[in-house]
């Protein structure tokens, strides 16, 4: 979805012209509930022209499926897939160090994060640390999930 009714609302390169009011109401359209049940809000700005047609494809499909099947692989391992871990294992699978801790609690009352995305926040930070193939629990792998939750309420009042 767009950011807003014109659908230039942070845009680099196009002027939004709605008002913060308008961007409140057009994005209190989708109800909170639904939004706890939609794992990553991510941004997607238009590619400029030039990184269009340049010559740096970034990762590869082959490359990324690797990454994707190993990360896989490792859960399988644990019994679940992050996405279905129960909430009674969800502690200890998704073990937090102390800076990860301070991480999601600031993230919890900063964003109001209800329940339900406080766990999926969880789960998002364990698959995080999968593709990468490290440690999970670090204050990195639960910042980068949290940068997935931008439409979560409090985060726009």
């Amino acid at each position: 979805m767009h950011g807003c009714p014109c659908g230039f609302f942070s845009d680099p390169s196009r002027e939004c012209r709605c008002t913060g009011a308008i961007i409140q109401r057009y994005l209190s359209k989708i109800s909170g509930p639904l939004l706890d049940r939609i794992d990553l809000h991510v941004e997607v700005p238009a590619v400029p022209y030039k990184e269009l047609r340049g010559k740096d494809a970034g990762a590869g499909s082959g490359e990324m499926r690797e990454r994707v099947e190993a990360a896989r692989a490792i859960q399988q391992l644990r019994g679940f897939y992050n996405a279905r871990i129960p909430s009674p294992q969800l502690r200890k699978l998704c073990a937090l160090d102390d800076a990860g801790e301070r991480t999601l609690e600031m993230a919890v009352r900063k964003m109001g994060l209800s329940a339900r995305a406080h766990d999926r926040v969880l789960k998002v930070a364990r698959t995080i640390a999968d593709l990468g193939g490290s440690q999970p629990g670090l204050a990195k792998h639960l910042a980068e999930a949290v940068q997935y939750r931008s439409l979560d309420r409090n985060y726009w009042s």
